[in-house]
């Protein structure tokens, strides 16, 4: 039987995967969640950076990897600049410093404009999530499982836990907004 904490399950698994899209915005601090999204081509798959080698961050400007094996170092610079990042490796035979540049103005908002899509697609989640446990009641009420007045509660309760998870993306996106535009 359909019940909000389904819709909440559902929108709460939306939620993280917006933290998550967030956190490979780059805000000018470096931050291990920058390479989440790049990929390594290394021994015959491809594999995630932190698979490969550990990720560090000595400074606020600064990312430092260090590959468990040092024969795969061009392939993990090579997948770093594939991965259209902005951001230029460099490989010393040992580990891999990537410098994080300060982002400048223009940049600051093109990368708001990516969170405002991220965050958009977080609430489109969050209305699937919310319509497909509205269709399993609404069924219900129709092959006279629950009542109609139980049916309206039920949507009733799910209108409110839709409207919070929505509130929520509102503040991750206000919050990481705030991060970006910092100089």
């Amino acid at each position: 039987m359909p019940t909000v904490d389904d819709a909440k399950e559902r929108m709460e698994a939306a939620l993280d995967a917006v933290r998550r899209e967030f956190a490979t915005v780059r805000t000018g601090k470096a931050t291990p969640a920058l390479l989440d999204t790049v990929r390594v081509d290394a021994y015959g798959s491809k594999m995630p950076i932190n698979q490969v080698g550990t990720v560090n961050t000595p400074e606020p400007s600064l990312l430092v990897i260090q590959p468990f094996d040092k024969t795969i170092l061009p392939d993990i610079e090579r997948a770093i600049m594939a991965a259209d990042l902005g951001l230029n490796p460099a490989n010393d035979g040992n580990i891999i410093r990537i410098p994080i540049p300060p982002l400048n103005e223009e940049r600051r908002k093109e990368f708001v404009k990516v969170l405002h899509k991220m965050a958009e697609e977080g609430r489109v989640s969050i209305r699937h999530a919310r319509r497909i446990v509205r269709d399993e009641i609404q069924s219900l009420v129709k092959e006279h499982e629950i009542g109609e007045d139980e049916g309206r509660r039920r949507e009733d309760a799910l209108e409110k836990v839709t409207q919070e998870y929505s509130e929520k993306v509102d503040e991750l996106l206000k919050a990481k907004e705030a991060e970006v535009m910092a100089i």
